[in-house]
């Protein structure tokens, strides 16, 4: 009873050591308002990284597309090659999608369906399931919805960017020439002695053309319109087909869904009608684009969804406290050699046990008398 007892109250010693521990680690951490969230790392992080990574992307884009630090790639072409003869369609600008356009279209039209968006979405949504508001030293506050804003369009640009980079390297290190290459470069064919459309021209010189003009028929391989254009198309499907939800009616976003992808279509059927780009090269622009904007949606900003918290740990089981319950004393059994020890032993008689029970010599009739007459 005594080593029960002690153990007992060194449970409960323990049991209490770990109360205060926790009351006392509680009482460090630093407790959150409803609806705020603390942060340390926010702020350096935009500053630091993100704000140098996008500055570094369109510094890259910008020198690939205005100026001559990477030069194209010269590729030679065969005499009186057809797939390269077709008339020169003008300067980009005269084309019934003029660059312009299409930058216009792909920066306008996310940026609208962005905005709206998340204005309704902000609306709708119950405040207990928006994200919190991020607080950082104290005195800057991130609203979650101009924290949502930010992070989708600052994700587009960067993928905006990042296509164009793509699109131009491309473009520079192939040097693939476009359907109207020949028209553009008119080369001398009598200087060339070109007897046969089998012989290959190497020749550096051999275009007679505006240099500028030869130099933007050697950039065919992607389209980097085409790859533009269905990169903002699908970044925008997919914003819409997981952030709208039309209970009304079903057919509202698969017609804006399809009407998007359609407009990005038609930019590279334009470009191969015009003799502009081949349509392998509007292929590989689709297909650039597409998987661009597709890494971006599902890797980077996790489907547009609002990242779900962690479970807090779920804490081991207390051992139920033994102060107060009542021990519970076994039977002693004794054996029987000990039995066999006290018969033989000699006792007061107060103490005789008998190993078997004694029957009667007499049979006692029963006090019942039958009464006989």
């Amino acid at each position: 009873m005594l080593r029960g007892a002690q153990d007992n109250l060194a449970i409960s010693g323990q049991l209490q050591m770990q109360r205060e521990r926790r009351e006392t680690s509680s009482r460090r951490m630093p407790v959150e308002k409803p609806g705020l969230k603390t942060s340390k790392t926010i702020v350096p992080c935009f500053l630091c990284v993100e704000l140098v990574i996008m500055a570094g992307t369109v510094l890259l884009a910008y020198y690939f597309e205005y100026t001559d630090t990477f030069p194209v790639h010269v590729q030679g072409f065969f005499c009186y090659d057809r797939t390269l003869s077709k008339p020169y369609p003008g300067p980009e600008d005269s084309s019934k999608v003029p660059p312009v356009l299409v930058y216009s279209l792909v920066t306008a039209i996310p940026t609208v369906t962005i905005l709206l968006g998340e204005l309704t979405y902000f609306l709708q949504k119950p405040e207990a399931a928006q994200e919190k508001t991020i607080v950082t030293v104290d005195c800057c506050f991130f609203n979650p919805l101009l924290r949502r804003i930010v992070r989708f369009l600052g994700v587009y640009s960067f993928g905006l960017f990042t296509t164009t980079i793509f699109a131009n390297a491309g473009q520079v290190v192939t040097g693939n020439p476009t359907p109207h290459f020949l028209s553009a470069c008119r080369p001398n064919y009598t200087a060339l002695g070109c007897q046969s459309p089998t012989q290959y021209i190497t020749e550096r010189r051999a275009c007679t053309g505006n240099p500028f003009i030869v130099a933007s028929a050697r950039k065919s391989f992607p389209s980097k319109d085409a790859a533009l254009s269905i990169y903002s198309a699908v970044y925008t499907v997919m914003y819409v087909t997981l952030m709208f939800q039309t209970k009304g009616t079903r057919l509202t976003k698969p017609t804006v869904c399809l009407s998007l992808m359609s407009m990005g279509v038609l930019v590279g059927v334009v470009r191969v009608a015009e003799y502009r780009n081949h349509w392998s090269d509007v292929l590989a622009g689709y297909l650039t684009g597409g998987a661009i904007a597709a890494f971006l949606v599902t890797c980077v900003i996790n489907n547009f969804q609002q990242p779900r918290p962690h479970p807090p740990p779920v804490p081991p089981p207390r051992p139920e406290p033994t102060v107060g319950i009542p021990m519970v004393a076994l039977p002693c059994v004794e054996s029987p050699l000990e039995k066999l020890q006290e018969l033989r032993s000699p006792r007061s008689h107060d103490h005789q046990r008998y190993p078997f029970p004694s029957t009667p010599d007499v049979l006692i009739p029963s006090r019942s008398i039958s009464s006989e007459v």
